[in-house]
């Protein structure tokens, strides 16, 4: 269209044209940029404070003279107010209520993926969709009650009372599984229907 405009007008009348057909900058947009650029400076600044906190407490924390590196690595003894800080036990349940958490999720997140991009109508599909995206909105606190009011009791009942204690790493794994689910699910169906 440019073009077209050139042959038709004179030369003196198409520098006014294209200064016309500059990007006019608008107030409401230049207010927008400017606070969406607060938003990620705050949200940065932000981020840098917590690893500064975190470095500056970690550091005090190794330079007491009480604790040794190789003894804080390699001990299995997690008493604080003792004095003992070996962090092999909180490391060993982290990884079992991480691979507790995936035994739940990924067969069941897979074969929920597998359905919704595979196999469901698109009534179906148009419905689970959105429960899954549901589930992923719920808050941790929410999962973590459920899994003290409710996951542990049955676990209790199921496997005896002096099997499984209130604070178990099964049910957190179970839980944290179900708490995953969603994007285990998410995700596997977006690569599923990528894919032809």
């Amino acid at each position: 269209n440019l073009q077209i405009l050139k042959k038709d007008i004179g030369p003196t009348m198409q520098n006014e044209i294209i200064l016309d057909m500059k990007k006019r900058t608008r107030l409401g947009e230049s207010f927008i940029q400017l606070f969406l650029f607060l938003c990620g400076a705050i949200s940065i600044f932000t981020t840098i404070g917590i690893v500064y906190e975190l470095g500056k407490e970690s550091i005090l924390f190794f330079q007491n003279s009480q604790l040794d590196l190789l003894e804080f690595l390699t001990s299995t003894t997690w008493q604080p107010a003792i004095g003992k800080f070996g962090i092999l036990p909180l490391v060993n349940a982290t990884l079992m209520t991480t691979v507790f958490a995936m035994i739940i999720a990924l067969p069941l997140g897979l074969s929920s993926a597998i359905y919704l991009s595979e196999y469901s109508t698109p009534k179906a599909r148009k419905f689970l969709k959105p429960t899954l995206g549901i589930l992923d909105g719920i808050p941790t606190v929410v999962y973590g009650y459920f899994e003290l009011t409710f996951m542990t009791p049955l676990l209790r009942m199921i496997l005896g009372n002096d099997n499984v204690e209130i604070y178990n790493m099964l049910s957190a794994g179970l839980v944290m599984g179900i708490m995953i689910l969603p994007m285990v699910s998410s995700i596997s169906e977006d690569a599923l229907s990528a894919v032809p």
